[in-house]
């Protein structure tokens, strides 16, 4: 690089390169902000009446919506807690999950058997399904509702994040769900062969056959027809026999913290995929452009957030791995003539680095083709544009200071020699010729000696000093 303040990669990059890969990288925020906004599923239903001055008589409502994990956990045992401390008449946990982390399970399905407040679950609406490890929570509750249309079931264990697993060691993971599910059954008389048919087989069923095969205690359509069925039924808690009197209480929604929300939100693997290429193309922008300030903040941030919601996640460093060399490969293929080869072989590195990123079985848990194959294209466009633009611009003549005034076109101010002034830039320099110029002739700036030119008729066409 120049020593020059003025150097061509100091201004030039300074210049729309920098803006084009800026407004890149507020478009994927903003992406990452609406899809996040379009898929939240966090939000509670509208209440059902205003609570009274007691306590006593309240529903509380809250929702377990989306993977469960730990963010679902942390929310779903604060509204028990809640509606503990004031004494609630019950709990009522909307469902809709296609499943999740057996851990997380586990501790919600403890706050729920050693809770001295009644809890329902209800999937709801219709369309819901109480999956895989929300079965099993369904399972422990006190009650157990559907409404039409939704069903329940397909709880067989699957390992993540580890690569395959011994047949040895599956069959321990499936035989301790497959206990875990019929001692949760028992305890809440429910149907054990349909547990642990849901554990070893993953069958699944409706809310009519769920009801049938006495897995759930009724089908009803919405909120208010449920509070109606739960009422005048005992069920046993912790706290011992509790007779429920539910029947036209007001509800109390118990909306997930701003924390609760903003977490659920990153822990998205599709919302995380995109913070980590923010970070990248943060970071990125600082070392080509020193002292920008703001991308290498927005980098750090953004990385550091990826960072955390990653460490949720069953990551695979292949596909890190993967990524990273999808990156040089795009730096080189504007700095190296590859013909595309190197473009090529980034996007494709790029795409499998993507989808090997998440290592899990699950859909949920996966980046979307549908958000991988956006951010690559983007990427691609990214440093083939953006980069390239920077990359040009330090192959560019200097075009400031000095040095950028040799081979610029002037005009004779007053007659110049030995000496003289001329405009340049439109400015007036002092100048010299080895020709006799008089005022009004076109020149070219031969050199630069100090603070005057040495210039020359254009007609002449000299050769420029280095």
């Amino acid at each position: 690089m120049m020593d020059s303040p003025t150097a061509p990669d100091s201004r030039a990059f300074h210049g729309s390169a920098p803006r084009a890969g800026l407004l890149f990288v507020i478009s994927a925020f903003l992406c990452a902000f609406a899809t996040a906004v379009s898929a939240s599923n966090l939000r509670p239903p509208r209440s059902q009446g205003s609570p009274p001055s007691s306590s006593n008589g309240l529903v509380y409502v809250g929702t377990l919506d989306g993977a469960v994990g730990p963010v679902t956990r942390d929310y779903v045992l604060r509204v028990i807690q809640k509606a503990s401390h004031n004494h609630a008449q019950a709990v009522v946990l909307l469902m809709d999950t296609p499943g999740g982390l057996s851990e997380s399970m586990r501790d919600i399905i403890k706050a729920i058997l050693v809770s001295e407040v009644p809890i329902a679950v209800f999937v709801y609406p219709p369309g819901a399904r109480a999956a895989s490890a929300g079965a099993l929570i369904a399972l422990s509750a006190n009650i157990v509702a559907m409404a039409p249309g939704t069903n329940i079931g397909a709880a067989h264990p699957v390992t993540i994040g580890g690569g395959k697993t011994s047949s040895t060691m599956q069959e321990k993971i499936t035989n301790d769900a497959a206990a875990f599910a019929r001692s949760v059954a028992t305890q809440r008389h429910r149907n054990v062969k349909w547990a642990e048919k849901v554990v070893r087989k993953s069958i699944s069923s409706t809310a009519r056959e769920a009801h049938a095969e006495g897995v759930i205690d009724t089908v009803v359509s919405d909120l208010p027809s449920l509070l109606r069925a739960m009422d005048g039924r005992t069920v046993k808690t912790a706290g011992g026999p509790r007779t429920l009197h539910t029947a036209g209480v007001p509800v109390v929604e118990l909306h997930p913290s701003v924390r609760e929300r903003f977490l659920a939100w990153i822990s998205n693997p599709n919302i995380a995929y995109l913070f980590m290429l923010a970070g990248v193309f943060g970071i990125f922008f600082e070392f080509q452009n020193p002292g920008a300030i703001f991308p290498d903040v927005l980098g750090g941030i953004s990385l550091i957030i990826a960072a955390f919601a990653l460490q949720m996640l069953p990551v695979r460093m292949s596909g890190l791995a993967l990524m990273a060399l999808a990156i040089v490969l795009f730096v080189l293929e504007v700095k190296v003539p590859s013909h595309g080869v190197l473009s090529i072989g980034a996007i494709v590195s790029m795409t499998i680095g993507s989808i090997m990123l998440i290592d899990s079985p699950l859909p949920f848990m996966r980046v979307s083709l549908g958000i991988i194959i956006p951010s690559v294209l983007c990427t691609a466009a990214f440093f083939l544009v953006a980069v390239g633009l920077g990359v040009r611009a330090q192959r560019r003549p200097v075009q400031t200071g000095t040095a950028g005034l040799v081979g610029a076109p002037g005009v004779v101010r007053t007659p110049v020699h030995r000496s003289g002034s001329v405009f340049v830039h439109g400015e007036i320099w002092n100048a010299f010729s080895t020709h006799p110029l008089d005022a009004g002739t076109e020149i070219t700036v031969v050199s630069v000696h100090g603070m005057k030119l040495n210039v020359a008729p254009r007609q002449i066409n000299p050769e420029v000093e280095s």
